[in-house]
């Protein structure tokens, strides 16, 4: 059983240049996030104009899911990613213009057309993970792809900075231009046995082709039908309801509770990034040894871990023992999306993966909307810490709610369709 992410990389060509692809467009995005919000502020001097970027971003993604679900369950995935990964190329080389010409409206219309192409490679990429990698593979690459992505958060946020400052802002945008046709390259490598990655095979009729919004209303009854993907989703929602906050309140903890200025917000979100990692790291081996029991728990105990480190660390005066506590919180946040990921990738049939990863994301996003509006509201009343403590509560209130639906018998396993054996392809490679 392949089970190192060295050993997965090494024999999975299919995995190792999406992994590839992966890197190199996350870090690119990095570059523009960090180049786009430093300009806003610099050039404006309005930190609500960073405010309605961030919404502007989050909108798109929540219209852009439907759309993105219904076309990743009807078309060739890998087509979709790499028109995704073009389109964005493009956008991204247009932030140019906003060097010479900064307006509010131009960043969050280039911002909002961004994210919302990002939909169709992020749940693609999701979809096609059971197609490329085998059944004994699949805990393993999600564990990978997760965990990359929060190292890249950390990675790339540093070296983003760096050279917005050093290189200058045309400089941050090229190279993320640049890394989204690397990916698209990395992407257009992936090989299927029957030379293509489409999940329907059937012809689409004349009013499914007009009526795409059914097909996302079947896909909303198919997540309804399955009390665990449904549970799955309403877990990232409760999430997400104080998680959004979080966004807002790192930067509030670092410029106003503990008086850090800058350097301050970026040493909370790197210890965020590190428990990131480590709870990757955990999840990946508890998924490997856990019955789908045993995961029920794991999950509901992670979430409370989470919401009460987040409280214990929006209490702490020490700036030191605030750093543990969000590396805590953040490692138990960790633990369970790997492991829940890993019980959608197993459980999904192919023919509604797309619809099923996409409407998460969208959920995820609008709930994270709201709630970094409430933040945003409550921070002109309130002190900060009485908001950590609120969101903390607010996601921990999630694992009730979990506890409850196992212990009524309301979450069942169901059959394993994540992975089909005529889809996947001999991983091996030929060694000259």
């Amino acid at each position: 059983m392949k089970s190192g992410f060295l050993e997965l990389l090494r024999s999975n060509r299919n995995y190792r240049y999406t992994w590839m692809g992966q890197v190199v467009s996350e870090i690119g995005d990095h570059f523009n996030n960090i180049a786009v919000f430093s300009l806003a502020v610099e050039r404006t001097g309005s930190g609500l104009v960073v405010t309605g970027i961030m919404l502007a971003r989050g909108l798109a993604v929540v219209l852009a899911g439907p759309l993105a679900g219904v076309l990743l369950d009807r078309m060739d995935r890998k087509r979709l990613m790499i028109a995704s990964d073009l389109v964005r190329a493009g956008l991204a080389a247009l932030f140019l213009l906003t060097v010479r010409h900064p307006e509010p409206w131009l960043l969050y219309l280039l911002s909002g057309l961004l994210m919302f192409a990002s939909p169709f490679f992020t749940s693609g990429r999701a979809a096609l993970l059971p197609v490329i990698a085998t059944r004994e593979e699949l805990h393993t690459a999600n564990a990978l792809t997760q965990t990359t992505q929060w190292a890249t958060l950390t990675i790339g946020t540093m070296t983003a900075g760096w050279s917005a400052a050093a290189l200058g802002y045309h400089w941050a945008f090229l190279i993320n231009a640049f890394s989204f046709v690397v990916s698209a390259c990395c992407i257009a490598r992936l090989r299927a046995p029957r030379g293509r990655f489409r999940a329907r095979s059937t012809a689409l009729t004349e009013t499914e082709v007009l009526r795409p919004w059914q097909e996302y209303r079947e896909g909303l009854r198919y997540m309804r039908a399955s009390p665990l993907i449904f549970g799955i989703a309403l877990l990232h929602v409760g999430w997400a309801s104080g998680g959004g906050a979080a966004q807002i309140l790192f930067s509030l903890f670092g410029e106003i509770v503990f008086r850090r200025g800058a350097a301050g917000i970026g040493v909370i979100w790197g210890f965020a990034g590190l428990g990131l990692l480590a709870g990757g790291a955990i999840g990946h081996r508890l998924g490997k040894r856990l019955s789908f029991a045993g995961y029920k728990r794991t999950v509901a105990l992670c979430y409370l871990i989470h919401g009460g480190a987040y409280v214990v660390f929006s209490l702490m005066e020490r700036f030191w023992a605030a750093l543990l506590f969000i590396a805590l919180s953040r490692a138990a946040v960790g633990v369970t999306s790997v492991l829940n990921y890993s019980q959608l990738l197993r459980h999904v049939s192919d023919a509604f993966r797309g619809r099923v990863f996409a409407t998460i994301e969208s959920l995820t996003w609008a709930t994270m909307m709201a709630s970094m509006l409430g933040a945003g509201l409550a921070s002109t009343l309130t002190d900060p810490r009485t908001i950590g403590v609120c969101s903390g509560l607010l996601s921990s209130s999630t694992a009730l709610f979990w506890l409850w639906a196992d212990r009524t018998g309301r979450l069942p396993e169901p059959p394993e369709v994540g992975v089909q054996p005529e889809e996947v392809e001999v991983h091996g490679e030929p060694t000259v």
